[in-house]
């Protein structure tokens, strides 16, 4: 029978070996064997991912800082010929990637459809970046052309999202951009966009 999470967690928080490291079948303590505490390290510098200082992690581990420095050679000559690696600065300690594995790094982090936009979908962009809200209809007659597939993809990559309803008949979708076309752009806000050019042609020019 599938139960709710609180109850998982009423029966968790009331398990009387819970904080019983030393229980038969409980958790190796890290302070006493050298792997158990390079493994240790890894895993607080893993689930922290920020720079640790040795003072910090020495009580975690429960260990002295020399001994941390110790775990953290271990750990270093482990993580050779993977994916990670341990920086190390002053008294600070922190797990990275490495280099070579960036561009794969930055594509989980930042998921992106394959290619680039079309001519369409920038232009059905900028139209939402200028007019938000602005609904599918509004977008197709400023553009002249169906906008389903275009506004489906730039949904799907993150660029614009639904904001609003149209109070009128229908109550169509209203369009936005979203925090993620900011990063794209690199804007701190949308009133940061860069003003239009006037087509008009400026006074006196008879052209």
């Amino acid at each position: 029978m599938v139960r709710s999470w609180s109850s998982v967690a009423e029966a968790v928080d009331s398990d009387p070996e819970a904080d019983r490291g030393d229980a038969p079948g409980g958790p190796a303590d890290p302070a006493g064997d050298e792997a158990a505490r390079a493994r240790a390290l890894e895993a607080v510098l893993f689930v922290r991912a920020e720079p640790m200082g040795l003072p910090e992690l020495g009580r975690i581990l429960a260990v002295p800082e020399g001994a941390v420095r110790a775990a953290a050679e271990d750990l270093a000559d482990r993580l050779r010929g993977s994916g990670l690696m341990l920086q190390a600065h002053a008294d600070a300690l922190q797990l990275a990637t490495r280099p070579e594995v960036a561009a794969v790094v930055e594509r989980a982090l930042h998921p992106e459809l394959p290619g680039r936009l079309s001519r369409a979908a920038i232009e059905t962009l900028a139209i939402i970046a200028y007019r938000q809200p602005v609904a599918r209809a509004a977008l197709e007659g400023i553009r002249g052309v169906n906008c389903d597939a275009v506004l489906s993809s730039l949904e799907r990559r993150g660029l614009v999202e639904e904001v609003g309803r149209d109070p009128g008949p229908g109550r169509a979708r209203l369009f936005g951009t979203t925090l993620r076309f900011l990063q794209v752009v690199g804007l701190e806000r949308i009133e940061h966009l860069p003003p239009l050019a006037d087509p008009r042609p400026p006074p006196g020019d008879g052209g």
